[in-house]
């Protein structure tokens, strides 16, 4: 387990790899794994992946307060309960 699995503050002089590299991983798991099927609507699909994770992680950090919630993610607190809503979170 890394400092990115805990809470505990990453050690000084070490750098976490940014998020476009671990959606990056992700995204190449997929399609090998689709082992040449075609997908369809992929975008919709990773989209929906990373937004469900995103918001139950960030309402957790907020400790379930979805006005700080919004503000941290930087979208309308309206928006964040619709796609609560729309997503099954609420």
């Amino acid at each position: 387990m890394n400092a990115a699995d805990t809470n505990e503050p990453q050690a000084r002089g070490t750098q976490r790899a940014p998020l476009r590299e671990h959606v990056a991983t992700a995204v190449r798991r997929y399609i090998r794994d689709l082992d040449g099927c075609n997908a369809e609507n992929l975008y919709d699909i990773a989209l929906r992946e990373l937004e469900i994770p995103l918001f139950v992680e960030v309402l957790n950090h907020c400790e379930g307060n979805q006005s700080r919630a919004a503000a941290m993610l930087g979208i309308h607190r309206a928006t964040l309960r619709r796609k609560l809503r729309d997503y099954g979170i609420l």
